[in-house]
């Protein structure tokens, strides 16, 4: 009887900062597999990390998205920040899911061009008063 084994916590942190970096970036799947010379269905398999990315395919990666290689390990699970107990790694991983989500990175994206202090804060305002609505706040 074969199970299904899940995918490793590393290995999914990392394609999730790939996911990241190239939504930032605008580029779909399809535009980064051609940059890479594999297909989109491999893309999405190394940002679901079902698939881990090698050591050579990782370095193109970072070429062609344009970060050191360092970049997709930041925040990692089993980082020394985490093994040694510091509160504020738990509040990076939620950032990070954020920011890789379409809502998250557009609204960053968005409310980054907004260029008064005032509008902006009034934003913050708002989503603050949505969110206590909600009882998440």
């Amino acid at each position: 009887m074969a199970s299904k084994k899940s995918p490793n916590p590393i290995d999914v942190h990392v394609g999730s900062r790939v996911r990241l970096r190239r939504m930032m970036l605008g580029m779909s799947q399809e535009k980064l597999g051609e940059a890479l010379g594999i297909t989109f269905q491999q893309i999405q398999k190394y940002e679901k990390g079902t698939n881990r990315v090698g050591a050579s395919r990782l370095q193109h990666i970072a070429t062609v998205l344009k970060v050191p290689v360092s970049f997709f390990f930041e925040d990692a699970p089993g980082t020394p920040e985490e093994a040694a107990g510091f509160a504020e790694s738990p509040s990076h991983s939620y950032v990070v899911d954020f920011l890789s989500s379409t809502e998250g990175l557009s609204l960053n994206k968005s409310f980054v061009r907004i260029k008064d202090a005032r509008v902006r804060r009034r934003i913050v305002d708002l989503v603050q008063t949505l969110a206590a609505e909600d009882g998440e706040a």
